[in-house]
């Protein structure tokens, strides 16, 4: 495991560091990365996010400011992964396209998700354990399932929450 080549931003905490993989990425100020995370090449995570445990970041992720990515979250940045070209021949980084995703300020993703590539996660969006997101996620929505499919919005469930507090 390794840290190499990252620009890290003030106050970044890296829990153990012995215990990550992260490579020519960087890493917003603030932000905490939990252990057995890898953070690959050309990813960025902004200010004051927290990444846990045994998440895979992969080439072509934006995280903005303020995410939360739960325990082993799996980014995916491939729409057609091959090991060979049709003549058999292994492919290279030439031979793949890397796709964008983009998770808004303020989202949040549930442990054990999956995140396709090419998808935006809205601002404020919450992403439920275990989803496979295939498509873009709106602004403040709870999104679910496999695949994932918007439940409510997410301002609804924080009142209908702070009610069962206040009430309970």
């Amino acid at each position: 495991m390794a840290i190499r080549d990252v620009q890290l931003g003030d106050g970044v905490r890296i829990f153990q560091p012995d215990l990550v993989n992260i490579y020519q990425c960087s890493i917003g100020d603030e932000s905490r990365i939990g252990t057995f995370v890898e953070i690959q090449k050309n990813a960025a995570i902004g200010k004051r996010c927290k990444i846990q445990s045994h998440t895979f970041i992969c080439e072509g992720v934006e995280i903005e400011d303020e995410v939360f990515v739960g325990h082993g979250v799996m980014f995916i940045n491939d729409a057609l992964p091959r090991s060979t070209n049709d003549d058999g021949s292994l492919q290279t980084d030439a031979d793949w396209h890397c796709q964008r995703t983009l998770i808004k300020k303020g989202a949040s993703i549930g442990s054990g998700a999956v995140i396709l590539g090419g998808v935006t996660v809205g601002e404020r969006a919450l992403v439920g354990a275990g989803a496979v997101v295939t498509k873009d996620v709106p602004d403040f929505a709870v999104v679910a399932g496999c695949p994932a499919r918007v439940m409510r919005d997410v301002r609804e469930l924080a009142e209908e929450l702070k009610s069962k507090h206040n009430n309970g």
